[in-house]
């Protein structure tokens, strides 16, 4: 009984010594934490997606207060978010909201518009079936259809059409890029939410060989090229690219394609409304590439709306904020606006 009970003494004093080594090491090595982890933290949404590029909201948390990501890396939250995360870090600058980019689908090849070459009856994944002879169409390049990029978007913002394609709710959508990363096909595409054309192909085969396999590919005819006021479009490898910095949706480039392959919500598109502000400097009429504004000088101007290709270069260059651009159906509403503004 006495050795038993010596060796409990010896091992509970043992314990307490290491046990107060312990406290003390913790207390002398001890990392602090800066408290403004657990506020950005607060302040991210939530939504542990991992699109920023790192492991989850805590993991982005800790990165921007190190200096490693910046204020507005949280793609989910958009601007209020970046807002609350930049006062939190004292910073001014959260970038423009115009910047914000969504995800959009470069595809119109869907299963009435592009041939098939085989019956696929594997596993019903995009990615699966893209490794038996690169997928069932024709089209190298076109969407397989089994959405893949539905299944990993977080915020329920694709679904996938009857003809086998996917439909993006820009308004849900985030621009996380998930559904970028997950498409075996590279159909879907981060472009800027403020730009309204999209060329909806990406395949660089000759027009021919394109028109073979898929009825709205693009065939570098180049129609699109020559009608850009703006020199935006171009055909580089025999598909039509926009270059989305000089791009002003003027839609010009939609209006001449001959298979559709560029897309725009054409029947919103917008125009110049001059409002009761205007002097008649006649600074709108000597910018518009159109000349779809007429007037006298030191009279209010008029707008041709048949010429009106939306540009809105005369909006940017009125020095009395008296043009607005509107979209169809919003005429009355937007001139009370313009004269207000």
């Amino acid at each position: 009984m006495n050795l038993i009970l010596i060796a409990a003494l010896s091992m509970a004093g043992l314990s307490l010594v290491l046990a107060s080594g312990l406290v003390i090491a913790s207390i002398k090595f001890a990392v602090e934490n800066d408290p403004r982890v657990d506020r950005v933290l607060e302040a991210l949404p939530g939504a542990n997606c991992g699109a920023c590029g790192f492991p989850g909201c805590s993991g982005l948390a800790k990165a921007i207060v190190e200096g490693k990501a910046p204020v507005n890396a949280c793609a989910v939250g958009g601007a209020t978010v970046s807002q609350k995360v930049a006062s939190i870090m004292g910073v001014s600058d959260v970038g423009s909201s115009e910047d914000k980019k969504i995800a959009r689908v470069i595809c119109q090849g869907g299963n009435k518009e592009a041939k098939l070459k085989s019956d696929y009856r594997g596993v019903k994944s995009c990615r699966a079936a893209s490794l038996v002879n690169g997928g069932p169409k024709a089209c190298s390049f076109a969407c397989i259809g089994f959405g893949d990029c539905a299944k990993v978007c977080p915020f329920d913002a694709i679904t996938m059409s009857d003809n086998g394609l996917p439909s993006i709710d820009e308004e849900k959508c985030t621009g996380c890029g998930l559904c970028v990363k997950e498409c075996p096909k590279f159909v879907i595409a981060l472009t800027p939410k403020k730009n309204e054309v999209h060329v909806r192909c990406r395949a660089t085969m000759k027009g021919k060989d394109t028109r073979d396999v898929c009825s709205v590919g693009c065939i570098a005819c180049k129609r699109c090229e020559k009608s850009c006021p703006f020199d935006a479009i171009h055909v580089v490898n025999n598909v039509a690219v926009i270059d989305y910095a000089k791009c002003r949706n003027c839609m010009k480039c939609v209006e001449v394609c001959p298979t559709g392959t560029i897309s725009a919500a054409f029947a919103e598109r917008k125009k110049a409304v001059i409002g009761d502000k205007c002097i008649g400097c006649t600074v709108c009429a000597k910018n518009c590439p159109t000349g779809a504004i007429q007037g006298e000088l030191k009279k209010k101007h008029e707008v041709n709306l048949e010429l009106c290709i939306g540009c809105s270069i005369c909006e940017e260059k009125c020095p009395k904020n008296a043009i607005t651009m509107v979209r169809a159906g919003q005429k009355q509403e937007s001139i009370k606006a313009c004269n207000t503004k």
